[in-house]
């Protein structure tokens, strides 16, 4: 197995909680059968999507040089995203969607390296490599549509989760998984379908990942531009789907403008999509999405923010009117009648950073067990303590070594010894340490002498919240350990006969030696493959203008599978009908 890992500047700089996402392509192990059903796709695509899909789309392919009869190799991908200023990295399926965000940020596009089966060859729930890169990666040669994915992923990774959003993603993943592999129990998809139901079924407030991917769904997978009337596809979902790309241009499929009420629309990843959201062009994207952004923790701050945090139950960030960020699960906060947030807590590991870079000795190291703090403005004092000057300060009796007694607004009290105080660029205080402390609120004790040093964090308010910490660098983000794993298949020594021939078909096609010829190939997988239908295609498209008597004979063995298994009839139908077009 391949261990090397394609790259370019751009994912050489990533940093390594999102390194440890990234998975060889192993190219090698893809097999004969694949690459036909990325052939099929592709063609059907090219066929089909130059009505439909918008201009970049197939400007796009020529730009990115995705083939159409190979699976693409990440080598050759990102020598031509460089040109572009993007790249490709290859994973293991589904990832967690702060981390898939991240990644475009970064101007980084994620591809999952596993093929659908050919069972799956109109959709499958999985992500993979034709979803990927056949659906994505043309359309981010639009320079608009580019900025707007980058846009998203800066935004995106920032948005907080729920505990059931997390869940979702272990669910959804397992029954990706699930439906890819060969050998699953029809039981174990039904279960996983079931718990994936339970979990849309719970009522709860949609959290800002739940409403951001929404409206990711809505766009950057099944979007639709231009106007409702006569829409394009643009969406990865539905370019990288032969069958819900011409179905979704019925009157089935609801049209509607897009906006920002699209957040609310959720999204059942296992069915084709009831409705579609019609943006009128690239630009309008992200002015939804700035507006979606005006809602969020990111930019609102205050109690609401912070309860996010505390309802998520996992690492997230608060940046307080100093500009001080204080990076760790948050357990706790009290609030006044005001509704204003005048103590916090955190459990575990936190750190401290200004402006994503983390202060000098205020590691996790330095607050392993967590932080408290008030927050607020001094009882009987006009300044904040942000805004006190040393003079302010001295006058205030607020002596680096002297004890000193003071009362916040709130009721907070803190008594201890001053020991030193940091300052922002501005010169405004963010933190203040004292030893022997003890800080009380009503009859209640927060903090105690005998717990060390205290360190004051200095704020009127909270500006913002966000998951994830302020400094990558502060936590051991490399962590990630899925519940499930895609499964790599094995096949018996008649699948494998079956991949020799479509390697034989292939080779043809190229002009390279082979062992077989076309007539013998027929013949074999008429006595021992006979409901196979994507390979007598290649062969009718090989022989169509050569040999019209042999061309009848596949025609006629495929109309003896259509016979048999009607639910493939129409695919059957298209690889003919491509073929007659491209003669």
């Amino acid at each position: 197995m391949s261990l090397n890992i394609a790259s370019n500047p751009l994912i050489d700089k990533l940093p390594p909680h999102l390194k440890q996402f990234i998975k060889p392509q192993n190219y090698e192990e893809y097999t004969s059968v694949d690459h036909a059903v990325w052939r099929y796709v592709m063609r059907k695509n090219i066929t089909s999507l130059s009505k439909v899909a918008h201009d970049s789309y197939l400007n796009g392919l020529k730009k990115t040089g995705i083939s159409v009869n190979e699976i693409p190799s990440m080598y050759g991908m990102n020598r031509i995203l460089k040109e572009i200023g993007w790249a490709a990295v290859a994973v293991d399926g589904f990832i967690p969607p702060n981390a898939f965000m991240e990644f475009q940020a970064y101007n980084i596009l994620v591809i999952a390296s596993d093929i659908r089966q050919l069972e799956n060859i109109e959709y499958t729930p999985a992500p993979d490599i034709i979803h990927e890169a056949a659906g994505h990666a043309p359309i981010i040669a639009n320079p608009d549509y580019a900025e707007y994915l980058r846009r998203f992923g800066k935004i995106g990774c920032k948005a907080i989760s729920s505990k059931r959003d997390y869940d979702m993603y272990e669910a959804v993943r397992s029954l990706s998984i699930l439906k890819e592999a060969y050998d699953s129990n029809p039981k174990d998809i039904e279960e996983a379908e079931q718990r994936i139901l339970t979990l849309q079924n719970q009522k709860e407030d949609p959290s800002e990942m739940a409403l951001i991917r929404n409206l990711h769904w809505w766009t950057v997978e099944y979007g639709l531009i231009g106007s409702v009337k006569n829409p394009k596809i643009y969406g990865a979902g539905l370019l990288s789907s032969i069958g819900e790309s011409e179905w979704c241009m019925t009157d089935h499929v609801q049209k509607r403008p897009y906006s920002p009420k699209a957040a609310f629309q959720d999204f059942d990843i296992t069915k084709p999509q009831p409705q579609l959201f019609v943006t009128p062009d690239f630009a309008y994207l992200c002015q939804v999405l700035e507006e979606f952004a005006d809602t969020m923790a990111l930019r609102k701050g205050g109690h609401r923010s912070l309860a996010k945090l505390i309802e998520s139950e996992n690492l997230g960030t608060i940046e307080l009117s100093t500009g001080l960020q204080i990076s760790g699960i948050f357990t706790r906060m009290i609030k006044n009648e005001d509704n204003e947030v005048i103590y916090f807590e955190t459990k575990g590991p936190t750190a401290l950073s200004f402006r994503e870079k983390e202060l000098i000795g205020h590691g996790t190291e330095a607050h392993p067990d967590g932080m408290r703090s008030p927050l607020g403005k001094l009882k009987g004092i006009n300044l904040a303590i942000e805004n006190m000057s040393p003079r302010d300060l001295k006058a205030y009796n607020f002596y680096d070594g002297e004890y000193i007694e003071f009362e916040f607004e709130s009721g907070i009290t803190i008594a201890g010894t001053n020991i030193t105080g940091i300052r922002n660029i501005k010169g405004e205080l963010i933190l203040i340490q004292f030893s022997e402390c003890t800080i009380m609120y009503n009859d209640e004790c927060l903090f105690k002498p005998e717990w060390g040093t205290f360190d004051l964090a200095v704020g009127k308010e909270i500006v913002s919240a966000f998951s994830g910490p302020a400094d990558d660098l502060s936590f051991n983000l490399v962590t990630h350990n899925p519940a499930s794993t895609t499964a790599k298949r094995t096949y018996s020594n008649k699948e494998e006969e079956l991949h020799s021939l479509y390697q034989s078909v292939k080779n043809i096609r190229e002009g390279k030696n082979t062992i077989f010829s076309l007539e013998a190939v027929f013949d074999i997988l008429k006595k021992d493959h006979s409901s196979d239908w994507l390979l007598p295609l290649e062969i009718y498209e090989l022989t169509y203008n050569r040999d019209q008597n042999f061309a009848v004979q596949i025609a006629q063995h495929l109309e003896e599978i259509q016979s048999k298994r009607p639910k493939i009839k129409h695919l059957i139908n298209s690889g003919l009908e491509i073929t007659h077009r491209n003669s």
